[in-house]
This record gives structure tokens, sequence and C-alpha cells, in this order.
């Protein structure tokens, strides 16, 4: 003989669908109530045209951009201190104009003030005797500098 199939509970599906009903109704109902949002619509904000802002000039390269301070007369600028090693005594310097083993620097800064004769420099860990614009270099020099101050060619 063949099962019987198990019927649903009528009671507990009627009651789900009861809850289910009332939910839907509540929803519909708050929102035909409310009105509508609208999104705000926001006017674009005027731009100043460059015409007619003040002349300011145009912007400062170079040494002219540097502080008086940090300025020397005469002077070919080589570029910032971007690192310096205190337990060799050694900065790193990115060149900005070619420099050799025999040239007067002078390291100008907030607090530092050093002129000296390049004796030793070096490229990858490897001594050179000259190097070009672009150049990465690590010079050796008699006291500390910072990686504020700037470097000229005497």
């Amino acid at each position: 003989m063949a099962k019987k199939k198990a019927k649903p509970k009528k009671k507990a599906v009627k009651k789900v669908t009861k809850k289910v009903a009332r939910k839907t109704a509540k929803k519909a109902a708050g929102k035909a109530k409310a009105a509508p949002r609208r999104r705000a619509v926001r006017a674009a904000p005027k731009r100043k045209s460059r015409a007619a802002a003040p002349s300011a000039g145009t912007p400062k390269t170079g040494v002219a951009a540097l502080p008086a301070e940090k300025q020397v007369a005469g002077g070919v600028l080589l570029g910032h201190v971007e690192d310096y090693f205190a337990h060799v005594n050694v900065m790193a310097l990115k060149l900005l104009a070619p420099i050799s083993v025999g040239d007067t620097i002078r390291i100008k800064g907030h607090t530092t003030d050093i002129t000296q004769r390049i004796e030793s420099m070096q490229i990858n860990h490897q001594p050179v005797q000259a190097a070009s614009v672009g150049d990465s270099v690590g010079i050796k020099i008699a006291d500390r500098a910072r990686r504020t101050d700037v470097v000229y060619k005497i």
C-alpha cells in the first residue's frame, strides 16, 4: 500500500501568511502617505576667471625660489641634500649641474654653512672622478648636513 502524504498544518501556515500580509499592508500605507522625496539640485559653484585674479606674477623657480639665507652669490646650484649618513660623514645628492673631484662646494642651510673641496665622491659605492647632471652621488663632507640644506659649486 502507498503511504499517505503528510499534509501541512493549516493553522501554522495561516498565521505566517497573516503576519506577512499585515507587514506589507503597513508598508504600502506608509508609502502612500509620505510625499515622494526629490533630490535637491545644487547650482554649480562660480569659478573665478584667471583674468580677473590680481597678477601674482609667475612662480619662482631654481635659486630664486630659495630663501635669502640659503642663496649663495656666484654659486651654481648643485641640488638639495637628499640624505646624510652620520656614521661615514657622507651626504647623498642628486645633481643639477656637473661636478668633479677637486671642485669646491658650499653647503648652506638654516644651521649649516660648510665650504670644502670634494676629495671623495661615489656613485653606487664606486669611486668616480666626475659626475654629470641627474647622477645621484655620495660626497664625503667634514660636518653634518641636513635634508633641507642646499649645495652650491663655487
